[in-house]
């Protein structure tokens, strides 16, 4: 018995190292599908280096690459006839949604290894002619070449940065595609086919070191400050690289042989792969699109509004819940004290009888005053965006009553409703965080960008009264530290009562002045309305809590907007102008670094 022991361990060892080897023997075959943006050559050249890395660590397998456009690598991946992918963050994204892709590394284009792998993004050139545009929303109007409408950097990274910038698809004279690969954006421009082109980040560059393109022949629309030096211009936010992703079915320990081997490529062509990077930031482009996987949010209905804000009206309910709590718990805490304190003094004399009462009549105030507080600062908040929908909604009715539907105005009025909905959401997500004394949360805003914003809510309301809004922004304003949501609200309460002020006046037509400026190491901006102005005494009161000249009026909309201005360092005050009407103008300081 005791001889037969090392036969029987080397069985055990030898079984295991049997099964092993008889799985490698069976995954031989790899096939790799590669984006070829640029064409079936420059996608091998760009990736060899990677292949022959990885058939020299793993020679027991022969992997093949297969260049194909966005629809062949779905539907390579839905046949089941590749193993890996390697494609933009654009459609990785949409793979991983649709096919189940999972990502195991990312490319890394950066020589320094501590930079971010954030490289990806998109470049608009024109034709340098006198003249040309320099900012992405002067392309309004004009014909922009694209290589295809689904085409991740050579159009959704813009597509976001025009809406950012207040340009829609709709805006732009045409779109068009030019098909793959993507030199032919470039020879559109050069035939006089488009104004405007769009380019994978990196390309133009490359374009020119290939003597193919004249430095002097292209400028870059909106460029953005690089992120390093010698970086490639780009137009846009950046993104992260390319990722390696296997399919579902995809063997976990080819995945994992294939993973470690490529974490220990050194750089090739500037090409490295590092681990997988967050992809969130893509994620959120398709989100803020409403395209991909998230398409279904630009269909918003009420089951879908619940549906994608259940945490927030969840978190709703328990508030109001707890506050009808919390206010029944208080009124029977409070009459059983009295009942108390009337059984301890019910033999004194009227002296005591007074004293219980004036206690009774402080503890009545007292719960009047926390009621009234809550209830009215909530719904001085939710006013806005209610007031907000209600106009969105009944321009959609009257548009749909009149006979001539415009879906793209009814879509911008849904959309403009689900903004609405969200900032009311916002709102309550302040609220709950001011009760548990939440910081401010600040960014560097650009005060001009938000003030078009803001007016983008407010024009409606402008509209349906008559009242003509003009603007007057000074360029190359600096940044503030600001969260915008607070100045937001700052904006559109002194443009509501700027409305209000001129809602019967005979000087309508002059309408509502909004302008910036940079003074005295502040960026200030007016409102200027052209009512019958302040008279000393409403002056003296016009920024004290409950204090109101209006019939309807909580009279806390000023106090607000003071305390929200003061708490960003900055000042808010009214002017009566000598030719009538009321400035109400407030300054935040200037701040240029990060917050």
């Amino acid at each position: 018995m005791i001889r037969r022991w090392p036969l029987l361990l080397f069985c055990l060892l030898l079984g295991p190292l049997a099964l092993l080897a008889a799985g490698a023997a069976r995954a031989v075959d790899v096939r790799i599908a590669v984006l070829a943006y640029q064409g079936a050559e420059r996608a091998a050249q760009d990736f060899e280096p990677t292949l022959a890395h990885l058939r020299a660590r793993l020679p027991e397998h022969r992997f093949e690459m297969l260049p194909l456009d966005p629809a062949g690598i779905e539907r390579a991946a839905r046949a089941r006839a590749v193993d890996f992918v390697i494609t933009n963050p654009g459609d990785y994204v949409e793979l991983e949604a649709r096919v189940g892709l999972v990502r195991l590394a990312t490319l890394e284009r950066a020589a320094d290894p501590g930079v971010s792998a954030s490289t990806v993004g998109s470049t608009v050139i024109v034709r340098r002619l006198p003249g040309h545009p320099t900012q992405l929303r002067e392309l309004r109007g004009r014909r922009v070449a694209v290589v295809s409408r689904e085409a991740f950097g050579g159009w959704r990274v813009i597509w976001r940065e025009l809406k950012a910038a207040g340009v829609s698809p709709a805006d732009l004279a045409q779109l068009r595609e030019t098909g793959f690969p993507m030199q032919t954006v470039i020879q559109s421009l050069r035939d006089g086919q488009a104004d405007a082109g769009v380019l994978r980040s990196c390309m133009l560059e490359e374009e020119i070191a290939a003597g193919r393109v004249r430095a002097d022949e292209f400028a870059v629309v909106g460029e953005r400050a690089p992120v390093q030096p010698g970086a490639c211009r780009s137009s846009s936010r950046l993104y992260p690289d390319w990722p390696l992703a296997r399919l579902a079915s995809t063997s976990p320990l080819l995945a994992k042989s294939v993973t470690a081997s490529l974490l220990t490529m050194a750089p090739a062509d500037g090409r490295a792969w590092t681990a997988p990077q967050d992809y969130s930031d893509v994620h959120a482009l398709f989100r803020d699109l409403k395209i991909g996987p998230y398409a279904h949010l630009a269909h918003t209905t009420v089951a879908g509004f619940a549906r994608e804000h259940w945490p927030w009206l969840a978190v709703a309910s328990v508030a109001i819940l707890w506050w009808v709590f919390h206010a029944v718990r208080v009124e029977v805490l409070v009459r059983r004290r009295t009942a108390e304190l009337t059984r301890a003094i019910e033999g004194r004399e009227a002296a005591e009888r007074v004293a219980r009462q004036h206690r009774e009549e402080r503890d009545q105030f007292s719960r009047l005053g926390i009621l009234g507080e809550m209830a009215s600062n909530i719904a001085h908040e939710l006013n806005q965006p209610l007031a907000a929908i209600a106009n969105y909604a009944e321009g959609i009715t009257r548009v749909i009553d009149a006979g001539r539907p415009d879906t793209a105005f009814i879509r911008d009025g849904a959309r403009g409703i689900a903004g609405q909905a969200e900032r009311a959401g916002a709102i309550i997500r302040r609220i709950r965080g001011f009760v548990r004394r939440r910081e401010v949360r600040l960014e560097r805003l650009d005060l001009n960008e938000l003030v078009r914003e803001t007016l983008q809510l407010f024009d409606g309301q402008a509209q349906l009264n008559g009242v003509p809004v003009s603007l007057a922004l000074a360029e190359r304003l600096p940044r503030v530290a600001a969260d915008s949501l607070e100045i937001e609200q700052v904006l559109l309460n002194l443009l509501q009562n700027a409305l209000d002020a001129m809602a019967e006046g005979a000087r309508k037509a002059q309408g509502i002045q909004v302008s910036t400026r940079l003074a005295g190491g502040m960026v200030e901006v007016a409102v200027r309305d052209h009512g019958s102005g302040l008279s000393p005494e409403v002056e003296a009161q016009l920024f004290d809590a409950f204090f109101t000249t209006k019939p309807q009026g909580l009279g806390l909309g000023l106090s607000i907007c003071r305390t929200i201005v003061e708490s960003h360092g900055g000042h808010l005050w009214a002017k009566n102008e000598p030719g009538g009407g009321v400035t109400l103008r407030f300054g935040l300081p200037v701040h240029d670094e990060e917050p």
